[in-house]
């Protein structure tokens, strides 16, 4: 099975209004409009292939790129592959999700999430902070380095108002992530998310919406999700 195989499947399980919904978020061309349920399928029949996941998001095609994230081998990866993917990421639900996810499973997650949070591209900058979400989601308080953590919040409280539209969207993920699955730094990223307080941004011709921080935290904590950890980043 080649990468050209799945393209040329992938063109068949596209379809014109899932096309335009993912516009609206924000997906360019070249883009076949496949639905990620439509995508599961695939995974399961290729589970995960390093080079394949590879020559697919090299295709530049936003649906082969989107399961390359899903079918990849986070043993694998390299930073070089990481950077790569995250300079190449054409909106946010690759930045964000697939880049994001993969870097956060795997061994790299960490240093790679602190360089590129201080990134001036858009894109990559939300990467960063994407990455530490899961990486904060994935792995248990005490394997987690809650001073640098902690000044991360902080750092949001003076930076966030300035930052680009999509990284005030993913510092304000951060926030929730640090208050939901860290618990001994939910005060404080509750603290953080008043300071900075309704989080605007531009979400295009959508109906999504910027969760308050502080409100989704004590949501979740209130339904006994407080502290909850995933086994792993993508899904």
């Amino acid at each position: 099975m080649t990468a050209n195989d799945i393209v040329q499947e992938l063109q068949t399980l596209g379809s014109e209004s899932t096309k335009r919904t993912l516009q609206k978020h924000g997906a360019p061309e070249p883009l076949f409009g496949v639905k990620v349920s439509d995508l599961k399928p695939l995974v399961k029949r290729i589970k995960k292939n390093h080079e394949l996941s590879l020559a697919l998001y090299d295709t530049g095609i936003s649906d082969a790129m989107y399961l390359a994230g899903l079918i990849a081998d986070e043993k694998k990866i390299t930073k070089q592959d990481l950077h790569h993917w995250a300079e190449r990421a054409t909106w946010s639900m690759l930045s964000e999700s697939t880049v994001a996810w993969i870097a956060a499973e795997s061994q790299h997650g960490w240093e790679l999430a602190l360089q590129w949070i201080d990134s001036d591209r858009e894109n990559i900058a939300s990467s960063g902070w994407s990455t530490l979400s899961s990486w904060v989601m994935i792995h248990p308080d005490e394997q987690l380095d809650l001073p640098a953590l902690s000044a991360l919040l902080e750092r949001i409280t003076t930076t966030l108002p300035q930052a680009p539209n999509r990284v005030r969207y993913t510092m304000n993920g951060f926030i929730m992530s640090c208050g939901i699955s860290v618990k001994p730094l939910t005060d404080l990223a509750i603290a953080t998310a008043q300071r900075v307080g309704q989080v605007q941004v531009n979400v295009g011709n959508t109906a999504c919406k910027v969760p308050d921080a502080a409100a989704y935290i004590r949501n979740a904590h209130a339904k006994g999700h407080g502290g909850l950890k995933k086994k792993m980043a993508r899904c």
